[in-house]
């Protein structure tokens, strides 16, 4: 999710030196986005607050018995995470399951090349460890790619641990490790590359319908997964384990964004930087963290 030159994120460091983390156990919770306001989570953009750009409780006309939370991407925003909408846990969360059911929009037929990405993680920056970040990612541009990964250590030091998929066709693009944005990729190898193939999901499409996603964190150990839309199989799409590098330590928030780049192109389609033209919708049916039992 991290796409921030070093002067911002010294900004996010110095600022988030004075937030409070709650050292005590966060209960589970589970966000249904039943209504207009929310239980769990709060509003947070550093973008412009359009009201258009997200709303709680959304029925849409096709089921009036559902709700949604709705994410909509300003044409007017600014490039760069965080200038989109967003939403942030009212508390700090820590090791635990994640799991959350989403469905982002198709875009191909009206911009194929739409710059924009759907964010779905946890992120904080401490004085000392530095960022705590876990995140899955779809660039809207193809559908059938999904991005997860952490960052963690100190501004200027950016670790990053990254898998690519394409989950329709069960193809690692990589799994890779590196320092900052433009650090050279180094292969995982070993416990840090399993499983090393993914069997496809098909007819996967982020956009053509709701998916269950999750991730387990423990402090030596992350799984991230998808349950098969289906049979409800939880789906391996990385475990992680062999080594704590890259696993962040600190406690996070809990995030749900959505925004517009202009330098991050999707694996399949290098042209795929451009504005967004419309205001483009992600929906999110529910978002849940349960802690580590100890």
């Amino acid at each position: 999710m991290l796409k921030l030159p070093a002067l911002v994120c010294f900004i996010f460091l110095s600022f988030n030196v004075f937030a409070q983390e709650n050292d005590s156990a966060v209960n589970s919770f589970k966000e249904n986005f039943d209504d207009d306001s929310l239980v769990h989570f709060h509003y947070g953009s550093r973008g412009p607050k359009a009201g258009f750009k997200w709303h709680s409780g959304v029925s849409p006309a096709s089921d009036p018995s559902k709700t949604f939370l709705c994410l909509k991407i300003d044409p007017a925003d600014s490039a760069g995470a965080g200038r989109g909408p967003e939403i942030i846990s009212n508390e700090f969360t820590h090791f635990g399951t994640y799991s959350a059911r989403l469905k982002i929009p198709d875009v191909r037929k009206v911009q194929p090349n739409t710059g924009a990405v759907a964010g779905y993680f946890t992120y904080h920056v401490d004085s000392i460890p530095g960022l705590s970040e876990i995140d899955f990612e779809w660039l809207l541009a193809d559908p059938e790619v999904i991005y997860i990964g952490t960052w963690t250590g100190p501004c200027g030091a950016l670790l990053r641990l990254g898998r690519t998929i394409n989950l329709a066709q069960g193809v690692i693009y990589n799994t890779i490790s590196k320092v900052n944005h433009n650090g050279t990729p180094t292969a995982l190898t070993g416990l840090q590359n399993i499983p090393d193939s993914v069997e496809p999901i098909p007819g996967y499409d982020a956009s053509a319908r709701f998916y269950t996603y999750g991730f387990d964190w423990y402090p030596d150990r992350l799984v991230w997964w998808i349950l098969h839309p289906d049979s409800a199989e939880k789906i391996i799409l990385w475990d992680y384990h062999g080594s704590t590098l890259g696993i962040p330590q600190n406690h996070s928030q809990y995030r749900m964004n959505f925004w517009y780049t202009n330098n991050w192109s999707v694996e399949t389609n290098p042209a795929s930087v451009e504005r967004p033209m419309n205001p483009y919708e992600v929906q999110v049916d529910w978002m849940s963290y349960e802690p580590l039992k100890k």
